[in-house]
């Protein structure tokens, strides 16, 4: 598909300056862009580029406009409007309605599902319309996965649990496997604590690959509407993530912690369990959250690998260094005064 500028425009939105008439084939970065590629300028840092760019249009902002002659989709939010071009673009591969003969299906499902080769679903199961079971799925007995929603090749879900509409699971993933739980008992062997709930997942969510999201012990373990989780993700039971959260590779959730709606959290952070986060906060990177945070906004800090009792007493020093600052300042000022009346 190669739409004209119009054509996006008149889609999209934004104002059309220039030729509306210009062909697009794909959508690339201003240094790699040729004359039949649209691409866009987000982040003003790029805004040197624009110069020497070889792109046929550029999706910018009114105020970046000064910088690029040619061809463009003016519009406020150009890093938003480039993604919706992407999903128009880039749909995922067409696939056709039906169960392959290798699939085992112990369900009752809509006609216009498809059921990819050697996956299994399971007895009690409810898939709703238009859904894509990828090949070599496993839907544990009495899931529900709403319309719309695509699994990828090797996805399993456990028994009971829930998916909504329109979710993408990546391959590898999986849903409702046993939460870390267990009690010691006098000889100090571990006793398994039977996971008795589930995973219960919103609408418009995207989980990556290889990403694991366990049951609950009691009560399921829940993820809101819109959360968007990237690859490699361990996600503890009983956790329970806020709608449209964002969380990036590698991190790892201990269970019951809880998160709240619209957060960001940075590749490889550690967030420990039976902690709570506010809505609006943004975790960097690497970032060990090791309390609650009841305030939105952005958090930072990682501390070195020590013996836990010297961590323990360097931390707290830590905690007062803004004081001791305060104070070796206040000691400089006193030590200025007193040399001057020397």
């Amino acid at each position: 598909m190669a739409p004209t500028l119009a054509e996006i425009a008149a889609r999209l939105g934004g104002e059309l300056r220039g030729d509306g008439r210009r062909m697009i084939r794909g959508l690339a970065t201003l240094d790699a862009a040729g004359p039949e590629e649209l691409s866009f300028l987000a982040n003003p840092k790029y805004r040197s580029q624009l110069a020497a760019s070889r792109a046929g249009a550029v999706i910018l902002a009114a105020e970046a406009l000064a910088d690029w002659p040619g061809d463009a989709i003016i519009t406020p939010q150009p890093y938003l409007y480039f993604a919706r071009l992407s999903q128009w673009l880039s749909p995922p591969p067409a696939v056709a309605a039906g169960v392959h003969p290798s699939a085992v299906v112990e369900s009752m499902l809509p006609e216009n599902v498809s059921i990819g080769p050697q996956s299994w679903i399971g007895p009690g199961v409810e898939i709703g319309d238009r859904a894509v079971i990828g090949p070599h799925c496993r839907i544990g007995a009495g899931v529900r996965i709403g319309a719309d929603s695509r699994l990828y090749a090797g996805v399993t879900v456990y028994h009971g649990c829930t998916v909504g509409r329109r979710a993408i699971i990546h391959s590898g993933a999986v849903i409702g496997a046993d939460g870390f739980g267990f009690a010691r008992d006098d000889e100090g062997r571990w006793v398994k604590i039977a996971q008795a709930g589930a995973v219960a997942i919103g609408d418009d969510v995207e989980i990556g690959a290889n990403t694991t999201i366990d049951r609950g012990a009691l009560t399921d373990t829940v993820i809101e509407d819109g959360v968007k989780l990237d690859n490699q993700i361990q996600v503890g039971h009983n956790v329970h993530i806020g709608a449209h959260t964002a969380i990036a590779g590698c991190v790892g959730i201990a269970g019951s912690a809880r998160i709240g709606a619209r957060c960001t959290i940075g590749g490889a952070a550690v967030i420990l369990g039976h902690l709570s986060i506010a809505d609006g906060v943004q975790v960097s990177a690497g970032t060990l959250v090791g309390k609650s945070i009841s305030t939105p906004g952005s958090y930072t800090g990682t501390v070195p690998f020590l013996p836990h009792d010297e961590w323990l007493k360097n931390f707290a020093r830590l905690r007062h260094l803004d004081a001791l600052a305060a104070k070796i300042r206040a000691l400089e000022t006193r030590l200025d005064a007193m040399e001057k009346n020397a």
